[in-house]
């Protein structure tokens, strides 16, 4: 099997599956269709033991300890800053200080703080509500129920519409009071990411024409680009799928849209395929696609290039249809902290759930693997 069949990104993807994931070699090799020497290959270079490692790992520790020091040293220092006034007061507003605020700092690092102890603030908590107290937990347990029945999107005035078609008498500025207690927000959009456009574009005609089932590997390919969503910021997918089997074949992910990561999808997609006839590459007219990079690297590698109409997501429906499998099954259950989480659970999905596992309509219920595994087996029956 030749060393230019992965490139660099996925080879740290799949050692990552090892040293983060906990799947075995034998599984990790098996999913990849690769070797288990190659796998070890890759874990021992990427992620090697050796003095440096250690020393560089000591580091580490002392980094997160000095970290975490420095949160403490913070959290004290925004407590005060926040509750400057509290330490004034008699005990049991320092308790109600602690209770409306338990949501962002440690209940402990607050009483250490404020100068109370957490046991005496456990047992305030067990003391007897008041009337009102009992009322608004009652209003915030309905107001939790119907916003989770709205599938968590409701705001305050639809919630206080709800309570008062119910019977529940209640003002509006009391609903809305309550939800900012409870943290509930109504599910608002966020904006898509822009684009911007590159110099003189070359668009090539519709030549695929929807035309989305070919009868036998690596005739036509399909790619596209999508975003995901992390607090670190956008995550760029860029796919390259094999129109017979529906197989992602080639992929990268990247923090900026770039022509660079087309281009390394498609040089992956070229590594893992070796195809032998010309290909048919089907992408639409944005300015990753457009370049003169891109359609060099096409001619360069005997690849011929085909575009959707402007503005037309049907004509890549193939390369939509996984973007939208892929957020619904996999990113929209999640929430990424870092680009690098992100990468790893989407390298899973890809390689190691929807090429060989996940059944698909369009292959008879067989994952993109098995199917094209079954068609070679009738090909050699002839």
């Amino acid at each position: 099997m030749s060393g230019k069949r992965f490139t660099e990104e996925f080879k740290i993807a799949a050692a990552q599956q090892v040293i983060e994931k906990g799947y075995s070699v034998a599984e990790v090799a098996g999913r990849l269709g690769t070797t288990t020497h190659s796998v070890y290959a890759w874990v021992k270079k990427y992620f090697p033991k050796t003095p440096q490692a250690t020393a560089l790992e000591d580091q580490t520790k002392e980094l997160a300890r000095l970290k975490k020091e420095l949160q403490r040293v913070t959290e004290e220092r925004d407590i005060l800053k926040k509750g400057r006034g509290v330490l004034r007061q008699p005990v049991k507003m320092r308790y109600a200080f602690i209770k409306d605020h338990q949501q962002v700092w440690s209940i402990y690092r607050m009483c250490s703080v404020l100068e109370v102890h957490p046991s005496g603030y456990y047992a305030w908590l067990k003391q007897p509500l008041s009337a009102t107290a009992k009322r608004s937990k009652q209003l915030s347990g309905l107001i939790k129920q119907f916003w989770l029945e709205s599938g968590g999107v409701y705001g305050y005035r639809k919630i206080f519409c709800d309570l008062r078609d119910i019977g529940e008498p209640c003002g509006v500025n009391r609903v809305h009071r309550l939800m900012r207690q409870e943290g509930l927000k109504s599910q608002r959009g966020y904006r898509k990411p822009g684009y911007s456009k590159g110099y003189q574009p070359i668009v090539q005609a519709n030549t695929l024409d929807r035309q989305f089932n070919p009868a036998q590997p690596n005739q036509a390919w399909a790619t596209d680009i999508t975003y995901i969503r992390t607090h670190e910021g956008w995550l760029y997918l860029a796919v390259v799928i094999d129109l017979f089997s529906r197989l992602v074949v080639g992929w990268s992910m990247k923090p900026m849209i770039t022509k660079e990561l087309v281009l390394d999808a498609l040089l992956m997609a070229v590594w893992r395929r070796s195809p032998t006839n010309k290909v048919l590459v089907h992408s639409d007219q944005g300015s990753q696609y457009t370049s003169h990079e891109w359609q060099a690297f096409l001619k360069q590698h005997g690849l011929e290039s085909s575009m959707s109409r402007r503005g037309n997501c049907h004509d890549n429906a193939v390369a939509e249809s996984f973007f939208q499998l892929l957020k619904r099954e996999r990113v929209k259950r999640k929430i990424y902290s870092t680009r690098a989480e992100a990468r790893s659970d989407i390298f899973e999905y890809i390689e190691m759930f929807y090429n060989v596992k996940r059944r698909h309509g369009a292959n008879d219920q067989r994952s993109p693997k098995d199917f094209e595994t079954f068609y070679e087996m009738k090909l050699a029956c002839i």
